[in-house]
């Protein structure tokens, strides 16, 4: 195994996730705008207030659009531990972003099992 210099791994891990797609400058859906560099959404090109956890709900429906994603899974990512079964933390925080980026018809739930980003 040859060594290496930490700078050319971390330049490597970059180029990969560039090809992947997953260090995106920004994403655009209708006339929202999501810069992750900076964490700001605009609507219309005014900026939106979103809580700290409703922009890491954003950011996972935003990179997995048109994707079920189940309640649990959702919770397990944004709030990183298990889903209590009485919870409905998913779903208002869901209903909140729906309102706030104007995303009744595009934040669509799938009955009792999930949502998803149709983009």
């Amino acid at each position: 195994m040859k060594p290496f210099e930490i700078v050319e791994l971390i330049a490597r891990v970059e180029s990969v996730l560039r090809r992947a797609g997953k260090t995106e400058e920004h994403y655009e859906i209708g006339d929202v705008v999501i810069e992750p560099r900076s964490m700001l959404v605009t609507k219309a090109g005014k900026p939106v207030s979103l809580t700290y956890k409703e922009y890491e709900l954003l950011l996972l429906f935003i990179r997995n659009r048109n994707i079920a994603l189940f309640r649990d899974t959702i919770y397990q990512r944004v709030w990183e531990s298990e889903l209590d079964t009485d919870s409905r933390t998913v779903d208002l925080h869901v209903q909140r972003l729906r309102k706030k980026l104007g995303w009744q018809n595009r934040l669509v739930s799938i009955y009792k099992v999930s949502y998803r980003l149709e983009a």
